[in-house]
């Protein structure tokens, strides 16, 4: 590994990093594209910067790029905070991720194609038989459908992370509803109005192919018959969090974005409501929780489905993205056993390894954790965006008390994992630029192959020491650069 010095210009507070930094460290002979970059951030003034960065942080808000907090009283849009010192990964870091997320895609379609079908991997006693059958997202609605090219996952979002050696490891699978690429995007634009300068005559990787290759993928899919097949973006609506997200994804694929009440099934079709009267749907991707897509399958109270939708699927006369009952494979106690799933369904060893992981459902694995609460990260396993954990490190002891009697009330429903000391990243703080602790989403779309857009989203937790990047508990996002071999 080696290092660069870091002390002087726009670093001049940032010292020597305690973790491995993506932008100073290097695993072998260092790019000469980031040694480039550097040079460019040091000759910066700060106070430019942050002239800079207020400027695109009115622009985000006035283009609306906002998600919702929810609290008990009220919600509240805010920006997502956007660091203007972007991420950079070389093309042989970007090889490894790309090359492990496709893998990891293709594993859980096939283990999603067999559980739903002839079950080999439970007969074969890979798994435990009830982790699978006995999760809550695990549907027996999805028993025996032909999901068109046997894929249930089209737009995946894996969250990886790099430990103190610089190794990728994959934290966590998103296979439902992954958010955060309209982020991917909109970071990159506003970097090439806000930081011109910074970017110019490099050979950086774009990322506005994304609205294309989602809505192709949604093409792949619809029935086969269908010469020019209409695809929608369906929404929960304004009150979700993430609807800014659903209005841009379905501006960059030139979709219409609808809603249940705008989607209705006849003789097992479904239509879209026009001005024009009826017009027919052969695709949709759906940004919905299974729970409320169809009332007469899931919840007979949803009013945000649409009433034979499932019905009109199983028929082959519509395509639904992602298809229903994905969860079961982003289950975190099901990601501990990914490395068995890709060696079983592909003869592979995991191209990213997983975080070693200990399942509190089995015995061995909730006395360890037990044993060792105050130096482990424990996790729901259904929860998601950093709700419900706790890092044993940072809690005081009434907190591990009380974590600990949570654990052994309901043990099936953690599982715990060492403290990574993730890699950081400059990040313009109050003080100055200093190391803070990033994560990644890349997101891959899944059609007739795989495509991964090049980079992702790249969370930043922008308080001291913290570990946890999500935008619900005060992270924020860089852009990611993918430099060009």
């Amino acid at each position: 590994m080696s290092g660069a010095a870091s002390g002087s210009g726009l670093f001049q507070s940032y010292g020597n990093p305690r973790f491995f930094c993506e932008i100073m460290n290097a695993i072998g002979p260092e790019d000469p594209t980031v040694a480039l970059v550097r040079d460019r951030l040091r000759a910066f003034d700060e106070d430019e910067l942050r002239r800079r960065a207020s400027a695109a942080e009115a622009e985000l808000y006035n283009l609306g790029i906002t998600f919702t907090v929810y609290s008990e009283r009220d919600s509240i849009d805010r920006i997502l905070p956007f660091d203007l010192i972007p991420r950079i990964l070389t093309a042989a870091e970007w090889d490894v991720v790309e090359r492990g997320v496709v893998q990891r895609v293709t594993a859980i379609n096939q283990f999603l194609w067999d559980i739903y079908h002839d079950q080999k991997i439970l007969k074969d006693g890979v798994l435990p038989r009830d982790l699978v059958l006995g999760n809550s997202n695990f549907r027996p609605e999805m028993m025996g459908l032909d999901v068109p090219l046997g894929v249930y996952v089209h737009v995946n979002g894996t969250d990886i992370v790099r430990d103190d050696q610089g190794r990728f490891l994959v934290l966590e699978d998103n296979a439902r509803t992954p958010s955060g690429v309209s982020y991917v995007i909109e970071n990159r634009h506003m970097m090439l109005r806000v930081l011109p300068d910074l970017v110019a005559g490099l050979r950086i990787r774009g990322v506005d192919e994304y609205g294309v290759r989602l809505q192709q993928a949604m093409a792949a899919m619809a029935p086969e018959h269908v010469p020019d097949p209409q695809v929608v973006l369906l929404s929960p609506g304004i009150y979700n969090a993430a609807y800014f997200e659903h209005v841009f994804l379905a501006r960059e694929m030139g979709v219409p974005l609808v809603e249940g009440r705008d989607l209705v099934v006849e003789d097992a079709r479904v239509y879209m409501r026009t001005i024009a009267g009826l017009r027919p749907v052969h695709a949709i991707y759906r940004r919905l929780n299974d729970d409320f897509l169809d009332p007469d399958v899931f919840r007979p109270d949803s009013q945000l489905g649409v009433r034979g939708l499932v019905d009109a699927w199983r028929r082959g006369n519509v395509a639904i993205a992602n298809a229903v009952g994905t969860g079961v494979a982003d289950d975190k106690a099901i990601y501990a056993y990914m490395p068995r799933i890709i060696k079983y369904y592909l003869d592979q060893d995991p191209i990213l390894d997983n975080v070693q992981t200990n399942i509190c459902r089995e015995a061995d694995g909730l006395q360890y954790t037990l044993d060792n609460l105050e130096t482990l990260v424990v996790k729901p396993v259904g929860e998601s965006g950093g709700y419900g954990l706790i890092i044993g490190p940072h809690a005081s002891k009434t907190e591990l008390d009380a974590f600990r009697s949570k654990l052994k009330a309901d043990p099936a429903n953690y599982i715990s994992q060492p403290v990574i000391n993730l890699s950081t990243a400059p990040t313009l703080c109050e003080d100055g630029v200093q190391a803070r602790h990033v994560d990644l989403r890349p997101f891959a779309i899944t059609g007739q192959s795989t495509w991964v857009l090049p980079g992702g989203l790249s969370r930043v937790a922008l308080k001291k020491g913290s570990l946890v990047v999500n935008s619900s508990q005060g992270g924020g996002s860089k852009d990611t650069w993918v430099l060009q071999s």
